[in-house]
Order: structure tokens, then sequence, then C-alpha cells
């Protein structure tokens, strides 16, 4: 009993060892003019959000939900926006009829009015200017008193102090409105139509639309939901643009060179190869991330490269692992044919 416990021993022992070193031992090693980098898929996304505060009354997108530029995404209860736009509406009526009757000015009729009142100033400045004349020849001649000659003269001064004012204010109803009654006129519409403006800007911001064409990878609000300006909403990811953040070990740094291309393969599609392109290497050294092994054994000092990926099919997706295989052609041989620097 004790030796087939021993026998089962060794062949699970046996099993688990060859579980563990077939895959390195089936792997191919990497040509010697190829150089394999291992990183992440990553994409641009977009956190996408309403720039006004509101209750979520549609959310038709799921996570994973491929959208078109434009696309709705979510929509916010309007009902009290759509009130101020119908204020600020109102508003704009109530400054165009009030700049309509600057413009016109006077009206005939008060015009009329105004005339006949100077009219009537005038004749009364001429009763008393008479009655002024009088008391004056009878104070002369010690028929009146000196107070009597006084009040005559006080109620000539009045009379010409309201002819005066009746015949200004007929000139000012002749005229018209003045230029700068008609400026501020102006102004307030224009006050209120920028109003109005606004007011129907922040109506269109209840629909939150798509921004570019790509895939919903999050969604971070629920239905009902109140969010304020600038919460995300859902995330949006632009598959028709990724690339591989990978690190290249110092060492390997002359053998690369921007434009280069690159294979791209992933354990999701064995045995398929994505067309990439070296897009950017970073021109400072940094430490490799933790989260991230280079295909060779890690180095203290690493630079960062892009590698752009076609993905016409979406099928490659953020944060799923794949290597790069770059060919290192003349690049290599130049560098291995260069002139050794003596020290």
């Amino acid at each position: 009993m004790k030796r087939l416990i021993a026998v089962v021993v060794l062949v699970a022992a046996a099993a688990a060892a060859g579980v563990y070193f077939y895959p390195q031992l089936k792997k191919k090693p990497a040509p010697a003019n190829e150089i394999t980098l291992s990183g992440n898929i990553e994409a641009h996304e977009s956190l996408v959000s309403f720039k006004v505060e509101g209750r979520i009354d549609e959310l038709p997108v799921e996570e994973g939900e491929e959208v078109e530029q434009g696309a709705l995404l979510a929509r916010l209860e309007d009902a009290d926006y759509r009130q101020k736009v119908q204020i600020d509406q109102a508003a704009v009526e109530v400054r165009q009829s009030d700049l309509a009757l600057t413009l016109a000015g006077t009206r005939e009729q008060e015009i009329k009015a105004s005339q006949q009142a100077m009219i009537d100033a005038q004749a009364d400045l001429a009763e008393k200017k008479l009655d002024n004349d009088r008391d004056q020849i009878l104070f002369g001649k010690d028929e009146i008193s000196a107070q009597d000659r006084d009040l005559a003269a006080t109620a000539l001064k009045r009379a010409t102090a309201a002819y005066e004012a009746a015949q200004q204010r007929y000139n000012e109803a002749v005229e018209g409105s003045r230029k700068e009654d008609i400026a501020i006129a102006r102004a307030n519409l224009a006050e209120a139509a920028a109003d109005l403006g606004l007011s129907r800007i922040d109506e269109s911001y209840t629909a939150l639309r798509a921004p570019v064409s790509g895939v919903i990878t999050v969604r971070q609000a629920e239905l009902g939901e109140v969010v304020a300006p600038g919460s995300p909403v859902v995330t949006l990811a632009d598959l028709d643009h990724i690339w591989l953040r990978a690190y290249l070990a110092e060492t390997d740094l002359g053998c690369i060179r921007w434009g280069q291309d690159a294979a791209i393969t992933t354990d999701t599609y064995p045995g398929k190869q994505y067309r990439g392109r070296i897009s950017f290497i970073s021109s400072s050294a940094e430490f490799t991330p933790k989260s991230v092994e280079t295909y060779k054994e890690r180095v203290t000092l690493v630079y960062r490269i892009k590698i752009d990926i076609d993905n016409r099919n979406h099928e490659l997706k953020p944060g799923m692992p794949a290597d790069a295989h770059v060919q290192l052609g003349a690049i290599a041989s130049r560098a291995s044919n260069a002139m050794p620097v003596n020290r």
C-alpha cells in the first residue's frame, strides 16, 4: 500500500513538472535578428460627462457596446432648462418692444399737446408782461404799493420760466429719442439675446453624445442618478487607434528606430499577427515598472516605447497583454560593424 502511494506521488510530481516546463520547452527562441518586447494594449479613453447638473432620464448604452460619433449616450431631465429658455425668450421680446418704441420717437399727438402747452405758456407770459409794465407805471405815480409791483414782477418771472420749460418739452418731442436712449435700448436687447443663447446652450448640454466613435468600456452612472457637472457617466475607448506600451532594455536601445515595423501577437489569438509601427521612443530612461516584465531579464533602467497597431476589426482591447516582434535588420548590422571606441 505504501509503495502504491509513493508511485502515485511520483506520477503527480512528474505531471506537475511537465505542465510547468512544457510551455517553456515548446516556446521557440527568438531569432538572432529579432527582438521581442512584451507589454499591454492601451487606447485613448475619454471620461464623458455632462456640463450641467441634473437627473439622468435616459441611459441607452451598455458596457461593451460600440457607438458612433454623435450617438446619444445619456440625457438629463430638461424641464427646468426649457422653462429658462421660455423666460429668456419673453425677455428678448420685451427688449425688442422697448427698442422699437425708442426708435419710433414721440407720437404725433404728444407733439401737438406739447405745442399747445407751449402756446398757452407763451400767452400767459405775454399777459404777465403787460401786468408788470402796467404796475411799474402805476407804482411811478404812487397809485399802487411796492408790494403790488413786486408781485407783478414775480409773476412775470414765473411765467417766463414756465414758457421756457414748455418750449423745451416741445423741442424734445419734435426731436424724438436721444441717441443715448437708443444705444441703451440696443444694449439691453443684446444682453437679453445673449442670455437666451446661453439658456439654449445649457438646454443642449442635457443630451450627452459620443465625441468620437468607440466602445463603452465602463458605465459609471445609472438611470435616475443626479450627476454634477464633470462627473463621469461613461468611459469611451477609441479602438481604432490603439497601441502597445512596452519597455526596452537600455542595451537594446540602439537596435530599433522610430517608424520601424513590428509584428504584434497575443495569447488570445494564437498564430495571428497584427501590423504595428513604432511611433514613440522615450528620450529618457526610467526604472522598470513593477507591473511590467520585459521579454529579457529585468534591468534597472529601461526606455518606454509605443507601437501603434492596426486594429480595424476591434479584436484587441485595452489591457490585453501582447508581444511585439521587431526585425533588427540593417540596424543591428550597423551597430555590430561600428568601430570600437578606445578607452
